[in-house]
């Protein structure tokens, strides 16, 4: 005959441990302590087995015949309920143990072994530290995106924007790594798309008149500090690359002869070895550089160190001391500079303009061909460039551009 709960609550130990059945295999085993253990006796494989579903009256018992339910449909389906229960304890031990916290150091030591920059590396460490004190030591596959936006909630309270949505970013990367390793099912920080006020974007000031551009070049060939400094900005205006790449280059990456710059992708945003090519202009700038640093590695060291490069804020600094205002003219505003006069010349193409200042494109096939493509055009484009400069920075009459196609 079934159990019922008011024949469970009656049934008393005995000098023995026995057995009280309910039906389709579930019985209580009633020890001689009085504990009532749920049981279900089964088949599987030519072998009688076992499974524990818990006490009573911690497991009720609707609850232990919808376990022993599950279990039946498990054995109609072929598998073992047994393995079953194995197998989803062992899940549930590995779920605690891949925490926020582990899979984002794990996700860390990833982008060291890909050799991303440091910066971009403590860049991240910096974002997940914000993330740790409430993800850190909850199971990723447990995390869900209420839980992210009340961690970008508040940063958001603070101000900080532009923070809380590179960590959303961020938070994002670690769960698509997770996923990958399969230790996650899903991505909750997609849920939260807009979910956060967007930041003012701030772009980097830059003049774009040509005439401006001409008096900025004047002001830069009469600048009374450092030559090394003043030439890094004319190397800036003539060659536009990162102010990074440009601070940090080496002597081992020029070659004269040939009339190119190689920068090492390690010390590309995009880590992507890219090639200048150098008019005749740079190259006369660089051989009066090289006169000064030439006996080292770098070609702009520090004036404290010589195994390190000038500040990221020098030729910032060097530009206020012109009196150019940083609403006026950055380091890296020579690169929105030389974009927008190439373009508007009509002379180059886009693609040549924008593999010259290393834009990634975001289609990996057409990635894949420019590395190598319109490098005749990027030549002559420099040396057309470097000539328009001269023409800037002697205040000739500025005439319309003529396209060249």
């Amino acid at each position: 005959m079934p159990l019922t709960d008011a024949a469970i609550r009656h049934l008393k130990p005995g000098p023995k441990s026995h057995k009280v059945a309910d039906s389709a295999g579930l019985f209580l085993f009633v020890t001689e302590s009085g504990s009532k253990l749920w049981r279900m006796r089964y088949r599987f494989g030519g072998k009688e087995k076992v499974l524990s579903f818990g006490s009573y009256p911690e497991v009720s018992l609707a609850e232990a015949r919808e376990k022993r339910d599950d279990a039946r449909r498990l054995l109609r389906e072929g598998t073992d309920p047994s393995e079953q229960k194995r197998i989803e304890k062992l899940t549930s031990a590995l779920s605690r143990e891949n925490t926020f916290g582990a899979i984002a150091e794990e996700y860390v030591l990833l982008l060291k072994r890909k050799s991303r920059a440091q910066a971009t590396i403590n860049k991240v460490e910096w974002l997940l530290d914000f993330a740790r004190p409430a993800l850190g030591k909850r199971p990723v596959r447990e995390i869900m995106a209420p839980e992210i936006l009340a961690v970008l909630r508040h940063i958001e309270k603070r101000g900080r924007l532009e923070t809380a949505h590179r960590l959303r970013s961020t938070i994002g990367a670690v769960f698509r790594f997770a996923i990958a390793s399969g230790l996650a099912d899903a991505d909750p920080s997609q849920a939260l798309r807009g979910a956060v006020a967007p930041p003012t974007v701030r772009h980097h000031a830059a003049l774009t008149s040509a005439k401006e551009v001409g008096a900025l070049l004047r002001a830069i060939r009469g600048y009374d500090g450092s030559p090394e400094v003043r030439i890094a900005l004319e190397l800036a205006a003539v060659l536009f690359p990162r102010p990074g790449e440009l601070r940090q280059a080496e002597w081992r990456e020029i070659d004269f002869d040939g009339k190119v710059w190689t920068v090492p992708a390690e010390r590309m945003k995009m880590r992507e070895e890219h090639r200048v090519p150098l008019p005749a202009q740079s190259i006369a700038l660089l051989r009066e550089l090289y006169a000064i640093s030439g006996r080292g590695k770098l070609l702009f060291p520090s004036v404290r160190s010589g195994t390190r490069p000038i500040s990221d804020g020098t030729m910032n600094a060097a530009l206020r001391r012109l009196a150019y205002t940083s609403d006026q003219m950055t380091a890296h505003g020579f690169r929105s500079t030389a974009s927008t006069l190439l373009n508007e010349s009509g002379k180059w193409s886009t693609d040549a303009i924008e593999r010259q200042l290393a834009h990634q494109d975001g289609n990996e096939i057409r990635r894949i061909y420019q590395r190598g493509a319109f490098w005749p055009e990027r030549v002559e484009m420099m040396g057309w460039w470097a000539d328009y400069l001269d023409t800037l920075r002697k205040g000739a009459e500025i005439v319309p551009f003529e396209a060249r196609r």
